[in-house]
């Protein structure tokens, strides 16, 4: 099912509301919002699209706040389809049609490669500090780092872009919650710059991967301020490296996209106000799938960023349910089929788009199926890179995707792949 906002009236009048204050880094205005207009004191409502405006850091407040009132409309086509319904989103699965000639089925081809053009980022994920339940869990029991011998490995490669794993709660342990940065965990904080240094220190571009799903302490993540705080704060411990990124919230799903919106603009918003102009990463609802962008994720083109370095960042597997966890694939197509709507989408908005995993079986179709993939990232100019999962010391040797060094499952046959788009 596809949906088409279509905007039948702008800026149709200013309305005014003097109850409750909003947060900071909380939502104050915009289509369809009822909740508070005005602003705790030092903070100011600001206009960032009919959709959104926001309480930033500035100003005595503004009682009786203005936002803007905007009718929309939404358009809905069905097309042969068969649609399976999660809480708040949708996915849909697309037979795929194929023509008989001489009695043998055949498939458009994978694309060919656009060999003049160079991702600006392109490596894996390194994953352990994001493992176990216990919170805030010991270091080699519970939760690892990478090595600092299979970072090198790839830098060493040639790759360039290591995106680390990290856990909300060991940063900011539940009983004192978010908005304290004196609270946080000095001894994970240590760990994480500790990885992140060595990787910039060697060439490469640290991405800080928060990798909380939209959850905090075992609920969905509703505090937008402290969600605001806590990228105000580690942004601010980080900003003497213009080689880290920020990407914000690893993979929402089930939520409120009203919701992952605030989450997304209140990182924005804290980030920038710190004057730091690192690549920030946003990623969407419904685990942030390529394949699903477009239905489930439309409204975050309306997120604003103050410095213009701003990417999307999407996750594409390539097994029957997109989950990562067979190692089987549709077809040596599927890749570049699932990334077709998405590519159009960060097209035709004009905005650079990330993969930030990737990951597939060790065999002849699902290797072909990634090639083709990640062809069809590279001919298009709005793709800016992706990042393999995953390496990483803790991941069993039978884990069919890893290709942490020496011997991961996935070593042998995507290692060499992945080079080739070097």
């Amino acid at each position: 099912m596809k949906s088409d906002l279509v905007l039948l009236a702008a800026l149709a009048g200013l309305t005014q509301r003097a109850s409750a204050q909003a947060q900071g880094y909380g939502q104050c205005g915009g289509v369809n919002f009822n909740g508070p207009t005005n602003c705790v004191s030092g903070w100011t409502c600001t206009y960032s699209n009919p959709y959104y405006s926001q309480c930033l850091p500035g100003g005595n407040g503004n009682p009786g706040g203005n936002t803007v009132t905007v009718t929309i409309t939404q358009t809905t086509t069905i097309r042969d389809t068969t649609t399976v319904t999660s809480t708040n989103w949708e996915y849909e699965t697309i037979t795929e049609t194929v023509t008989e000639n001489g009695g043998e089925c055949t498939q458009t081809p994978n694309p060919s490669c656009n060999n003049d053009r160079s991702f600006d980022l392109f490596g894996v994920n390194e994953a352990g500090a994001e493992f176990g339940t216990k919170i805030p869990g010991v270091l080699g029991t519970d939760f690892t780092w990478p090595t600092h011998e299979s970072i090198q490995y790839f830098l060493d490669k040639g790759f360039n872009a290591i995106r680390v794993p990290i856990l909300l709660e060991r940063v900011a342990p539940p009983a004192n919650g978010l908005k304290d940065p004196s609270k946080y965990n000095q001894g994970y904080l240590s760990g994480l710059y500790g990885t992140i240094s060595y990787i910039t220190a060697n060439g490469g571009k640290a991405i800080i991967d928060v990798h909380n799903f939209g959850r905090y302490n075992g609920e969905i993540l509703t505090d937008v301020e402290g969600f605001g705080n806590f990228w105000q704060a580690l942004s601010s411990w980080t900003n003497f490296n213009d080689n880290i990124i920020f990407d914000l919230m690893n993979e929402y799903h089930d939520m409120d996209n009203g919701l992952v919106f605030q989450l997304n603009q209140a990182g924005l918003s804290a980030i920038r106000s710190n004057n730091i102009g690192n690549l920030i990463l946003v990623e969407g609802n419904a685990w942030s799938g390529a394949w699903h962008w477009v239905d489930n994720n439309d409204m975050l083109k309306y997120l604003t960023d103050p410095r213009n370095n701003m990417a999307y960042e999407m996750h594409q597997y390539l097994d029957e349910d997109g989950s990562g966890t067979s190692e089987d694939c549709v077809s040596e197509t599927i890749g570049a089929e699932r990334v077709e709507s998405a590519t159009r989408w960060c097209e035709d908005n004009n905005v650079k788009c990330f993969l930030g995993e990737v990951g597939a079986g060790p065999n002849d179709v699902c290797r072909a199926a990634v090639e083709g993939l990640l062809c069809a990232l590279k001919n298009s100019d709005s793709w800016i890179g992706a990042t393999w999962w995953s390496a990483g010391p803790w991941w069993p040797s039978d884990y069919f995707q890893s290709i942490e060094p020496p011997n991961g499952r996935a070593v042998e046959i995507y290692v060499p792949l992945l080079e080739s788009f070097l």
